[in-house]
């Protein structure tokens, strides 16, 4: 299997002024390629530095994705080093980048400067892959394998990632034509409810019985709860989707309902088709979480169809006179109560006409009200077959607690949904 390496260039990325999203956006990129990333790297703005770093890499994988230092500023000296490295005696003009960098300063209603020029520049022993939005070309050097014990090849990518994104279907075009690649096969099981070190404990026979080739990997979200993901590399794909749903309906009988998809979703995209498919709308009530809930809804394309609306209630009178919250309820157990949540959900529900409404009241931090803890929340869900809460309580900041909150008040939410289906059958 090729295996590559990704290596950002920039003091910044060092010094955390810059968060890499690069690195991810290109990993995932390359896995669904079959070539599996073992390494990733970050480079101060030194040129022997990088020089030597890049060197080291080649000589562990085959393909490496280089990204920064390619601009018009002095602290952009990645090219050079690369020249050095590929054994460069000159640098040429691509004229193709040179004409688009031109056309791109000038519609900006820039000066084409003598830096602008030089980014078209490349040393004499790459290729070029044209940058159809920036002025830094994507330049490809290829090594063969008496350099490195094995054919590699380098690509290097302005640091921008918006440039990242739209030339990497250029790359991964290159690849796949200089290339040999192998299969590879992921499967995504999506679980909520419980933390990555219960989850481990629950399935640990299970993940101790699985075929050698198979591999297991836990990734974490507070939004979206634990992703499992099930991989195999190198085989053939037929067989490796029998193995894994195989393994999959025995990881059903332990979880439960505790898995909400077995595809890359989030919480809010899997309620969204629920709610779709089944021609069913949803409305909002929220005091804790500020509106955090309407907002992982409407982060879904189309959530137009079955979403109708929210009330962000976060004083008491607004949930009084707009969610008709009745005053003996608030004053006798608190805003923090079932009771106050699962009326702002029958009062959402009922305001909107909607089939199902969830609320949520709640402590986020970094104060109580001196009879819940910080990083209690109740949460309401109304729907067409009557009103539940429930109650979660977490110890986090404030905005790791509203977090939480939002996503628990969705899986409580899908739970309901999914009940209702079922007994609908």
């Amino acid at each position: 299997m090729i295996e590559a390496s990704i290596c950002t260039i920039g003091d910044e990325i060092l010094i955390g002024q810059v968060v890499d999203t690069n690195s991810s956006f290109i990993a995932t990129e390359l896995e669904s390629l079959g070539i599996k990333v073992t390494r990733m790297l970050s480079i101060g703005d030194d040129q022997v530095t990088i020089a030597n770093e890049l060197r080291n890499e080649l000589r562990n994988c085959g393909i490496v994705i280089v990204t920064g230092g390619l601009g018009p500023t002095k602290d952009d000296i990645t090219k050079a080093a690369l020249a050095a490295l590929s054994g460069s005696k000159s640098y040429v003009e691509n004229k193709n980048q040179q004409s688009i960098n031109t056309r791109i300063l000038k519609s900006r209603g820039l000066d084409v400067l003598e830096s602008n020029k030089q980014q078209a520049m490349v040393p004499d022993t790459c290729e070029v892959i044209a940058n159809e939005v920036g002025t830094a070309p994507i330049m490809v050097f290829r090594f063969q394998d008496n350099r490195f014990g094995h054919p590699a090849t380098l690509y290097s990518l302005p640091g921008v990632p918006y440039e990242v994104r739209e030339g990497i279907s250029e790359v991964i075009n290159d690849i796949r034509d200089h290339t040999p690649l192998s299969d590879i096969y992921h499967k995504s099981i999506m679980t909520f409810g419980m933390a990555e070190s219960e989850l481990a404990q629950t399935i640990e026979q299970w993940e101790n019985d699985l075929p050698k080739e198979m591999h297991l990997a836990y990734l974490p979200d507070i939004l979206t709860g634990v992703r499992l993901r099930l991989s195999i590399y190198g085989g053939k794909t037929a067989r490796e989707q029998a193995m894994v749903n195989e393994q999959l309906e025995k990881l059903k009988g332990i979880l439960g309902n505790n898995i909400y998809s077995t595809q890359d979703d989030t919480l809010q995209d899997y309620i969204g088709r629920l709610l779709k498919q089944n021609k069913k709308t949803l409305s909002i009530a929220e005091s804790c979480t500020g509106g955090l809930v309407s907002a992982l809804i409407t982060s879904v394309p189309g959530a137009s169809e079955y979403f109708l609306g929210s009330v962000t209630s976060y004083a008491i009178n607004i949930k009084e006179k707009v969610l008709n919250v009745p005053p003996t309820i608030l004053n006798r157990y608190g805003v923090v109560s079932s009771l106050v949540a699962s009326s702002m959900a029958e009062g959402v529900k009922n305001l909107t006409k909607s089939d199902y409404a969830v609320s949520t009241t709640g402590l986020s931090g970094p104060t109580g009200d001196g009879q819940n803890p910080i990083g209690t929340v109740w949460i309401g869900i109304a729907g067409p077959n009557g009103v539940t809460s429930v109650k979660r309580n977490y110890q986090n900041d404030r905005d790791v607690n509203s977090k939480r909150f939002a996503a628990s008040a969705l899986d409580a939410l899908r739970k309901v949904i999914e009940r209702d289906l079922r007994n609908s059958q």
